[in-house]
């Protein structure tokens, strides 16, 4: 096959991938759309309580007036940041984690049922415990979000690490590398894709984390806006922080992502090189 034929295809290939995309797009506009046109309708002709589930149209109206007065806007900031800072925590400390237990397989031996029983464990049951060691402030719920996808990232990418074929290992040390160095130049870039995907995991484990954590302790925060909402029977409050957490958490994980599409970018080129 010529250079010319190949580069039709390749260009008919991407036409044809853009066309995907923008088709996946348009449906997942539609069912949004009937989501909340069915949930508008059903509110209205009482097919279910708007005094409990509310409607798309209060809920909206009801975020602009808070967003406008500027009270909405704290409890976002506050929920963001503890989520970004628990979730690049977790995120790093798991990949730590994993590190020390690829270097020394007696130290994996060891800690094994630990790591099993920390996975099975309910973490949210620690919360109570969390908080009064750390204190009911910022830094319990914080560290609510980097527990809960600290201890699956361990797993995940400790699991990786120990698939990596193993002639790759040997070919290294064969040439006289180190194990840092093997871990650096095969084990690493080979669990890359891992890594990244264990990234789009820990975005809604760490939301769990910090809205449970909100929920327990805080005076500020999305979660905390549930909670007293439902204390004071405002349900279009409820809802409205649950749509901000939705939205949050789908805005992030899109910025994962992109970060995902990049680094395999440059991997690749890496590799070509």
């Amino acid at each position: 096959m010529d250079n010319k034929s190949s580069e039709q295809l390749h260009e008919q290939y991407k036409k044809k991938f853009k066309h995907d995309k923008r088709i996946i797009f348009a449906w997942q506009l539609v069912i949004l759309a009937l989501f909340f046109g069915l949930w508008e309708l059903a509110s209205s002709l009482l097919w279910i309580d708007p005094l409990l589930f509310s409607s798309p149209s209060k809920v909206v109206t009801q975020i602009i007036d808070k967003f406008a007065d500027g009270n909405f806007l704290v409890h976002l900031q506050v929920t963001v940041v503890e989520t970004i800072i628990g979730f690049l925590i977790g995120t790093v400390l798991g990949v730590i984690l994993a590190t020390i237990l690829w270097t020394s397989s007696k130290v994996a031996q060891v800690t094994n049922p630990y790591l099993f029983t920390a996975n099975v464990m309910p973490k949210v049951a620690l919360g109570p415990i969390i908080i009064v060691a750390l204190g009911p402030g910022y830094l319990a719920i914080t560290a609510m979000g980097a527990l809960i996808s600290a201890v699956i990232t361990t797993l995940v990418v400790y699991s990786a690490f120990k698939e990596v074929d193993p002639n790759y290992v040997n070919l290294l040390k064969s040439f006289g590398a180190s194990r840092a160095q093997c871990f650096r130049e095969a084990v690493f870039p080979a669990t890359l894709p891992t890594i990244i995907s264990t990234l789009k995991v820990n975005v809604g484990l760490s939301w769990v984390g910090i809205i449970v954590g909100e929920f327990l302790v805080s005076k500020e925060g999305l979660g905390y806006l549930i909670i007293h909402g439902f204390q004071v029977f405002d349900f279009t409050l409820v809802m409205s922080a649950l749509l901000l957490i939705a939205v949050c958490a789908a805005i992030m994980y899109k910025v994962v992502e992109k970060m995902e599409h990049v680094l395999m970018k440059h991997t690749l080129i890496n590799q070509k090189k």
